[in-house]
């Protein structure tokens, strides 16, 4: 696995590329300071499984530099770790097709399992981001008027079955571990995962994730 971490601290990309020892068997970190070094260091070694991205960078603007990654490297999952996780910034990363993002402060086993959620797929968001309301990034349902808020998912109209699905999805899961979880078949799942997102009028995993903590659904709520 080859990681690239792109931030202005020398301690902060130190820190971060011991914690990618233990991320994967054998990991190749390469750090940059600032976002042209990145960008440079992104064109030279073209298979990069992982970008670790701080927005607050030297001599140019965070999510211009995000949107460049983006526009170089479709394919590449970037996570942006900072210092700054209010709603605004969270909303307007993932807009910009960020598939993550870690506030600084967070402990190595929640960095490590976020990036393990990343890297199967899933996009992952930190919990305090869905409490504060980000939900209206990108399309997400809007909030319920008061008294009109969803109970149980089958007031949504989902089956219950789609109803785990939809729970695993707001643990974070991927289509692999809900695969898993339910005894269900790969093809099975995403019919689910397409028909939770169908009744929430959204076009994404995160959306749905989103909109569900607004209409006051929790993926207790199954247990």
């Amino acid at each position: 696995m080859k990681v690239l971490i792109v931030d202005d601290h020398p301690l902060v990309r130190d820190a971060m590329s011991r914690i990618m020892v233990e991320l994967a068997a054998e990991v190749q970190v390469l750090q940059a300071a600032d976002g042209e070094r990145g960008l440079k260091l992104s064109r030279s070694e073209p298979e990069l499984d992982l970008l670790l991205l701080d927005l607050n960078l030297p001599g140019t603007h965070g999510f211009d530099l995000l949107a460049a990654f983006r526009r170089e490297h479709p394919a590449l999952p970037v996570v942006v770790v900072s210092m700054f996780h209010d709603g605004d910034t969270v909303r307007e990363v993932i807009r910009r097709g960020a598939m993550g993002f870690i506030p600084k402060v967070c402990s190595k086993e929640v960095i490590l399992g976020a990036l393990r959620l990343v890297l199967s797929g899933a996009i992952y968001l930190p919990p305090e981001a869905i409490a504060d309301g980000i939900a209206n990034a990108g399309g997400a349902a809007a909030s319920p008027s008061p008294g009109r808020t969803a109970k149980s998912f089958s007031e949504l109209g989902l089956t219950p079955r789609q109803g785990e699905v939809l729970a695993l999805l707001m643990r974070g899961c991927s289509n692999k571990v809900i695969c898993r979880d339910l005894g269900l078949a790969e093809r099975t799942v995403k019919l689910h995962v397409t028909a939770v997102l169908n009744v929430l009028q959204v076009s994404s995993r995160t959306q749905a994730v989103i909109a569900a903590s607004r209409l006051g659904l929790s993926a207790d709520m199954l247990r």
